[in-house]
């Protein structure tokens, strides 16, 4: 890892970056000469229309009259013209940046053009346009033919997608200053691409297939990181952020008439303070001791230097070597529906000399509320009573009869510290409506976005995963370039191939720029659904889970933390000069290796910290509760490197890692945890509590071996069961009613064909006549 100092990174974790940096992630810095294309293309054809104004000076009324009239122009059917009118509409998206003075007003006119193009119907026109060009088989039959695919493959998609993508951004983005107007419009687009009117399915769905049909190789000239980061955000707008869904959470719990939670935890994670790494310099020298064989004779180590911030500088004498086998992680997903939309995590800048005052500064209690499952009092009841009485009474928690007074008060307390989470209010009531479908009768399913986009995507979602999983797999940075690898570069490449080092310097720089925007897409996007389902309905989040973990999600996952994590997240993969909108407002300087290698001064590069996050929590996601999956955390040795990600000063990154260490503590042994003192403090200090939770010794029941195939198959079996009444609906059903009454039956008009009276005579020959009557097998049923 190196002995670099990392100091208290200052990361506000949110929905997305700001608006500026989400708008430059869109173009990569090969695509910054189309920028004057699509203003020549513009230019040309007002200038026509329009003798000498600008753009910015026109009213209401004839700007709208200018878009109509270059709406109709993507009507034509000479390709060419087409193109022409399309990158008129995305120099309009774009913010008319040729009219502009500064970066402010080119966001500015790009957000009131947005509005505007949605208002005139641009977004369900351009829809058409990519759903033809998704069709156009001769453009992917010439990419399958080429040996080496570049930009100009996907020139009409990429404009068509640009335009889509502002659109969205531009008007998902709210503003307090945005007039009500504005307001109505966001509400009825997100309405739009949540319930689809004219197709059959969500808008999210086909960004999918295209997603699918790329990673099968039929069409390898898609440019995939404008469909994901266009996936993405229409996720974010349809489904809604961290925030919208706490509140749905809250509003649920009400409706559900569950207690409120325990405390917001989006105030906890601004108020956690990032931890010192984990290994020192004493724990360093003891671990050496231990692997020479000689015994420490000091049986414990002083209290102060147990404590995660009594330390100098932790990466003195912090090398390579320490975090190899004994230094395994723990698993943490233990804690129960915390994970919500930790958003702000905002960390209290700490300078890198730290004053000696900072040496005693102890946390004021624990930040979260422990919490105690209905199973876990069952657990302490059923050995309780077998301890002192010698018989159970089942799921019975309220007879106390016969147990000592401590025992009643232990009962109290867990009892006070009770919390039923929304998924056990839904696994409950599946179970009873698959035990009395018929009394229960229909469920009342409602039709929420989150809904109607499972619906759509369930049949094929085993493939949306696989391909996504396949994409941020070519994209880590850890992976190597194999021959069987997707290419994920089409849209990044130029047709000519640099030949100055500068130029090959600049490209290097775009395709880590470009992989690096691929990653975070793909793991905010998946984290989005996993808990916008687990909301929704739990099953639909571990049919999504269990997919991901069948196409190896968590080797994946911790193959990407298997790097030199802190050099991954201080990256400098980026050329400000070059960022949109700074390119089209500014000239641009000379461009040197020197200025290239310098890059900008951030601390950290935003996007990657949020992505090492977002794949954390996925994790937790899967490997929460599920005693199968914590053992392939333990069988991958995650530990080691779930430990070296702790090196990162970040509290809301530590505490997800914690998380994942302390959920596997209890299978790593005793050594494990004899010299990873300094780990298990952190996390009795940041993980939430589970009473009873025996996560530090591993005498639990929960830690003996059992068969871990028949934990996966048992929810499998109860997802199908689910999928299978909820989705398909025959219309024959074995439980529709069925008419008894003889009168009722004859009674009843049936639909013949034209032709039949003709033949009728011939079919009851046929039909009735000539086959025999067997009374005896009548009589024999009876």
């Amino acid at each position: 890892q190196g002995s670099v100092d990392c100091p208290n990174l200052e990361f506000e974790y949110g929905d997305a970056d700001g608006h500026g940096a989400e708008l430059a992630e869109l173009y990569s810095y090969t695509e910054e000469p189309e920028l004057s294309t699509n203003r020549r293309c513009f230019e040309e054809d007002f200038h026509a229309q329009v003798q000498g104004r600008r753009w910015l000076e026109l009213d209401g009324a004839q700007q709208k009259a200018y878009v109509m009239r270059l709406l109709d122009g993507l009507e034509v059917v000479n390709r060419d013209k087409r193109l022409k009118v399309a990158r008129a509409i995305l120099y309009l998206a774009q913010g008319v940046f040729g009219d502009c003075d500064n970066e402010g007003d080119v966001l500015h006119w790009s957000r009131h053009n947005s509005f505007l193009l949605y208002r005139l119907g641009t977004f369900t026109a351009f829809l058409e346009l990519l759903n033809m060009e998704i069709d156009n088989s001769q453009a992917c039959s010439s990419a399958l033919r080429k040996p080496a695919i570049s930009l100009a493959d996907s020139t009409e998609l990429r404009v068509l997608l640009s335009v889509m993508y502002l659109m969205v951004e531009n008007i998902r983005v709210e503003q307090e200053t945005d007039p009500p107007e504005w307001k109505t419009c966001r509400e009825t687009f997100r309405m739009e691409l949540s319930f689809p009117v004219h197709t059959e399915e969500p808008f999210a769905l086909l960004l999918f297939t295209m997603v699918t049909k790329f990673c099968s190789g039929h069409a390898p000239h898609f440019p995939m990181k404008k469909v994901l980061l266009l996936l993405w955000k229409v996720l974010l707008f349809t489904l809604g952020g961290f925030e919208a869904l706490q509140a749905m959470k809250v509003r649920k719990r009400e409706e559900l008439g569950l207690p409120p939670l325990p405390e917001d935890s989006i105030q906890v994670m601004r108020s956690m303070r990032a931890a010192s790494p984990p290994t020192y310099s004493i724990e360093f020298m003891d671990q050496q001791q231990q692997k020479r064989g000689h015994r420490s004779r000091r049986p414990l180590m002083k209290q102060d230097s147990l404590d995660i911030y009594n330390e100098r500088d932790p990466f003195k004498n912090d090398e390579a070597g320490v975090d190899e086998e004994e230094t395994d992680d723990v698993d943490s997903g233990i804690e129960g529906e915390l994970d919500l939309m930790e958003r702000d995590a905002i960390i209290s800048t700490m300078p890198a000399q730290r004053p000696p005052i900072e040496r005693v500064s102890f946390p004021k209690g624990l930040p979260w509320a422990p919490k105690v499952r209905q199973k876990d009092i069952e657990h302490f009841l059923e050995a309780s009573r077998n301890k002192f009485i010698g018989f159970t009474l089942g799921q019975d928690t309220e007879t106390l009869i016969g147990l000592p007074r401590p025992i009643h008060e232990s009962v109290k307390t867990l009892k006070q510290h009770k919390y039923v989470s929304i998924s056990d209010i839904q696994i409950k009531n599946e179970e009873e409506l698959e035990k009395c479908p018929m009394s229960l009768g229909e469920e009342e399913v409602q039709e929420t976005p989150c809904e109607i986009l499972y619906r759509a995507m369930l049949y094929n979602l085993p493939q949306y995963m696989i391909a996504l999983l396949k994409i941020l797999l070519a994209a880590a940075p850890t992976s190597k370039a194999k021959t069987d690898s997707i290419n994920i570069l089409a849209d990044v490449l130029p047709e000519e191939m640099p030949i100055t080092v500068l130029q090959s310097m600049k490209l290097g720089i775009d395709v880590n720029r470009h992989k690096e925007i691929i990653v975070k897409s793909i793991s905010a996007l998946l984290l989005l659904l996993l808990k916008h389902f687990k909301l929704n309905h739990i099953y639909q989040f571990e049919y999504v889970s269990q997919h991901l973990v069948f196409a190896n999600c968590i080797p994946l996952i911790l193959k990407f933390f298997n790097q030199n994590i802190m050099s991954y997240i201080t990256a400098k993969n980026s050329i400000s000069v070059l960022d949109y909108p700074h390119c089209t407002v500014y000239d641009l300087p000379e461009l040197t290796a020197e200025s290239l290698e310098a890059g900008d001064n951030n601390q950290f590069c935003w996007r990657n910290l949020f992505s090492c996050i977002n794949l954390l929590r996925i994790l937790n996601k899967l490997t929460k509760w599920k005693h199968s999956r914590t053992m392939m955390l333990v069988v991958f040795k995650s530990a080691p490197i779930l430990k070296r990600a702790l090196k990162v000063k970040q509290a809301m990154m530590q505490l997800y890692v914690l998380k994942l260490l302390k959920i596997q503590t209890k299978y790593l042994g005793r050594q494990w945890r004899k010299s990873n003192m300094k780990t298990m403090s952190a996390i009795y200090q940041k993980v939430r509590h589970r009473m009873n939770d025996d996560w530090a010794y591993g005498n639990d029941i929960d830690a003996r071996p059992w068969d871990f195939q028949a934990e996966e198959c048992t929810l499998r079996a109860n997802i199908e069961a689910f999928n299978s009444r909820r989705y398909d609906k025959p219309q024959d059903s074995e439980f529709a009613p069925v008419d008894n009454c003889l009168q009722s039956v004859l009674g009843q008009r049936l639909e013949l064909p034209e032709d039949f009276h003709y033949s009728y005579e011939l079919w009851l020959e046929r039909e009735v006549f000539s086959q025999p009557i067997r009374w005896e097998e009548l009589l024999h049923y009876q």
